[in-house]
């Protein structure tokens, strides 16, 4: 074995340039692949390894796969890895993931990620809503102290789709609010002072389909801000909730030193601003743009691949609804 390594190394000092370019590409290619495994199997944040299938802890090690560590569970004989059950199961080429959760960190499009990571578009467009999925799961379940509230209207999207679910749009319109309630869709924001942010998607914006989202984030303690809206005062009367109102007629923005929406207002701007580079976004999958934003603003724009991946790989725990 060592004579055959002293032979490859000679054989590397004879290499021309173009098969020495290639020989260190092959190289790299397969320490990254051998970097994520690592990380993926020895994830520290998380807690306690179960089965996917029976959600048993009695388990044991059963081999190495693909440079993945593979389990058998000892109540139901299945065996997994720790992709298994996750939304980044099944994918290829993991020595590229780092480098495309780079892409997201950046914001680049569908192409230029592609073209970064050295993979077909297709790929590209599957990673992005597989590194998404888990983050619409990540939100706040409480919010403390004011909690401003506003929502922000999309224009319903068929972007993809080779079927209009409405009559096709002129171009010109002059802004969302032009647009058929029907085609339209509500995006609701609530952020309190520490910069935690809850969004949640819906058809049609009444107190009613407010209710359950609202009832989960606020306590008896929160004071609610946000502008003298019917569908506001209808909740918060009903559900008894102290409640700072902004006169939309008087253009109030500060009442009280206290009570104003301009966080989540910047929030919103900036939101908007963001989105403009992605040309229009599928309605179908705004939920996951959302919770990219959110998941970039949480780290303040400073996290890391190793994160994002990480946070991507954990399994689902609940099915959302997104549309109400």
């Amino acid at each position: 074995m060592t004579q055959n390594i002293v032979k490859f190394i000679e054989s590397v000092n004879n290499l021309d340039t173009k098969s020495y370019s290639r020989l260190k590409e092959a190289i790299e290619k397969r320490d990254s692949v051998k970097f994520v495994s690592y990380m993926l199997n020895n994830d520290e944040t998380e807690v306690g390894r179960s089965c996917p299938h029976c959600k048993s802890k009695s388990l044991h090690k059963w081999g190495i796969r693909n440079d993945l560590q593979r389990y058998k569970c000892k109540d139901c004989s299945k065996t997994f890895n720790v992709l298994t059950g996750t939304p980044l199961a099944h994918l290829r080429k993991k020595g590229r993931w780092l480098a495309y959760a780079k892409c997201l960190i950046d914001g680049l499009s569908i192409r230029k990620a592609a073209a970064e990571c050295g993979v077909h578009r297709n790929t590209s467009f599957r990673w992005r809503h597989r590194f998404l999925q888990n983050a619409n799961q990540i939100k706040p379940e409480k919010l403390s102290g004011i909690v401003e509230t506003n929502e922000l209207i999309f224009a319903w999207s068929d972007k993809g789709n080779k079927k209009l679910r409405r009559k096709p749009r002129k171009r010109g319109y002059k802004s969302v609010k032009h647009i058929p309630s029907k085609s339209r869709v509500f995006t609701l924001f609530c952020r309190d002072r520490g910069k935690n942010t809850f969004d949640d998607i819906f058809l049609k914006f009444s107190a009613d389909n407010l209710k359950p989202d609202l009832s989960k984030l606020l306590t008896k303690d929160t004071l609610f801000c946000s502008q003298n809206k019917a569908v506001y005062l209808k909740y918060t009367k009903e559900n008894n909730v102290r409640h700072g109102v902004l006169s939309i007629p008087k253009r109030e923005s500060v009442k009280k030193d206290v009570v104003h929406i301009k966080n989540v207002e910047k929030y919103q701007f900036d939101l908007q601003v963001w989105m403009e580079r992605f040309r229009g976004v599928a309605t179908k999958y705004l939920h996951n743009y959302l919770s990219w934003y959110r998941e970039m603003d949480e780290f303040d724009f400073k996290i890391s691949p190793e994160t994002v991946l990480i946070r991507a790989k954990r399994p689902e725990r609940y099915n959302t609804n997104h549309f109400r």
